[in-house]
């Protein structure tokens, strides 16, 4: 029967029985106890001699008077803090575990609504298709062709370019992703993002994996792909005009 009541609420159950403060129930649980465990009484002996051992100072009577003057001042006081200390001593032990219940409620309810968020996070990423994009030289007559073909769940594209003209040292050639005017994202003056700095081989050609921003995995944001050509030294900058483009 021991074994069925946790340690800390056995230990208090047998300082309320010392101390008097238990109720009837409370005393059979600990005669239950006592008849199955010995060991319980031994317990009991020693709580009671830690509580006599406070009270074996030598005694010194004052006059019957003053005794009797102390007594009167000494007893509501005695018994409200009485009161006191063994109300907190059960209530006590109640609000931890109320707090502890909300503490876990709490817990609960925020991993499981991050939990679900990121479930639909998931779910609506899973749900966009990937995505090819055949941008349009600006200049007629230009056989150039770059293709983007975006995996919006992996944030990554296969960049294919085809006939593009190698160009002389300094210069490089830029992928922008172009979004839609004040979209939640960090972009330059003219609503770009710098995807990826790239050259040609000799014959005009490239096929490479590169990264793409979380924006594509967002329906409505991206407005346009571009490709630029830029100084080398700082592509960022964005000085030059579209010389190829796919609008969407």
């Amino acid at each position: 029967m021991r074994g069925s009541i946790p340690p800390e609420d056995l230990q208090e159950l047998l300082a309320g029985y010392v101390l008097g403060d238990i109720s009837p129930t409370e005393a059979r649980q600990i005669e239950q106890l006592i008849a199955s465990d010995p060991a319980i009484a031994s317990e009991i002996t020693q709580l009671q001699q830690v509580l006599e051992s406070t009270h074996n100072t030598p005694e010194i009577n004052p006059p019957p008077a003053l005794k009797e003057a102390i007594l009167a001042a000494y007893q509501p006081a005695r018994e409200e803090y009485t009161h006191k200390l063994l109300a907190w001593r059960r209530n006590w032990p109640k609000g931890l575990g109320v707090v502890a219940a909300m503490l876990i409620l709490g817990l609960s309810i925020s991993n499981y609504l991050l939990w679900r968020a990121l479930q639909t996070s998931r779910a609506e990423i899973a749900q966009i298709q990937p995505l090819t994009l055949v941008l349009q030289p600006i200049a007629v007559n230009t056989p150039a062709s770059v293709k983007v073909k975006v995996n919006p769940q992996k944030l990554e594209a296969t960049l294919t370019v085809k006939d593009l003209p190698p160009l002389s040292p300094g210069k490089v050639y830029v992928l922008w992703t172009v979004l839609a005017p004040n979209a939640p994202f960090t972009t330059d003056t003219k609503n770009a993002i710098l995807t990826q700095v790239f050259t040609v081989d000799a014959d005009g050609n490239l096929s490479r994996q590169i990264p793409v921003p979380p924006v594509f995995r967002q329906q409505g944001i991206v407005k346009a792909v571009a490709v630029t050509v830029e100084d080398a030294t700082a592509p960022q900058r964005h000085k030059s005009s579209p010389i190829l483009i796919q609008q969407l």
